[in-house]
């Protein structure tokens, strides 16, 4: 770990709130409470200076102590020497925040749903694979499992889910979206970076394996993946009888050795 990299305790000449600002301080005081979120994201508003500590320090830790498996696995087991694709402070969004869904030119839904915090997510590259076509099967890629939604009246429920690159610039997905010469989308944004983002439907990228894993029906999705390797998308859960929901995981709690959960 680098001088610049260590936690930095204020110098004496600090003024009178140098305290507070004390970064061995600052990780103590959020150890304490488990690394809540929501205390963070009202720290980081506070001023200046704690919000610079939060996007260098907080947002790092936070993701470490809440999904340290997979954390290791996108930074090769060095999360303090890595950067993430679009900050930190992104994928703290992403583990936390289900960014909702509007209507997109390959799936309509009747009414928006609004994004909100999420008590509690699984990610896992067992899922991630599932989006990967056979080419791109190298890649590791982390998926939520889909957050529920209401659509009225309507049978079926929408299904939002959103996931995460390691190493998104060397990915073959990139490679291959690139190759193909996939234009970035016109009116689609990034909900955790803001960056612009390919469809992976106009990609013809979107393997049949992807609508099994989410319980969909082939054609009943689509997903975005931003230039910084955040992937966002929504699709039309199919219901399921009693018996499907008894025989639905592979194991007692339905957790592979894979799966990370975040929550609070």
């Amino acid at each position: 770990m680098s001088a610049k990299q260590r936690l930095r305790p204020n110098p004496p000449s600090q003024e009178a709130d140098s305290g507070i600002l004390n970064e061995r301080i600052l990780v103590l005081v959020f150890e304490s409470m488990n690394w809540d979120i929501h205390t963070i994201c009202l720290a980081a508003s506070v001023n200046r200076k704690l919000r610079a500590v939060a996007k260098r320090l907080l947002w790092r830790e936070l993701c470490v102590y809440r999904a340290p498996r997979m954390v290791a696995a996108l930074t090769n087991g060095a999360p303090s020497s890595s950067r993430m694709g679009g900050g930190w402070h992104t994928l703290a969004k992403l583990m936390f925040f289900c960014c909702g869904c509007e209507s997109t030119r390959h799936f309509r839904v009747g009414n928006s749903s609004p994004g909100h915090f999420v008590k509690a997510s699984r990610f896992s590259k067992t899922s991630g694979r599932s989006f990967l076509v056979r080419e791109c099967r190298g890649d590791l890629l982390f998926v939520s499992d889909p957050c529920e939604h209401q659509i009225g009246n309507r049978e079926d429920d929408l299904g939002i889910y959103r996931g995460v690159f390691q190493g998104f610039m060397r990915s073959r997905t990139r490679a291959c979206l690139i190759r193909r010469q996939v234009e970035l989308e016109e009116r689609v944004r990034c909900p955790y970076c803001g960056s612009r983002v390919w469809s992976m439907k106009t990609a013809r990228l979107i393997p049949r394996s992807a609508a099994r894993r989410l319980g969909s029906c082939d054609g009943g999705l689509e997903y975005f993946v931003c230039v910084n390797g955040h992937l966002h998308g929504a699709c039309s859960l199919v219901p399921l009888s009693d018996d499907d929901e008894d025989n639905g995981h592979d194991n007692e709690d339905g957790r592979t050795d894979d799966d990370d959960h975040s929550g609070y």
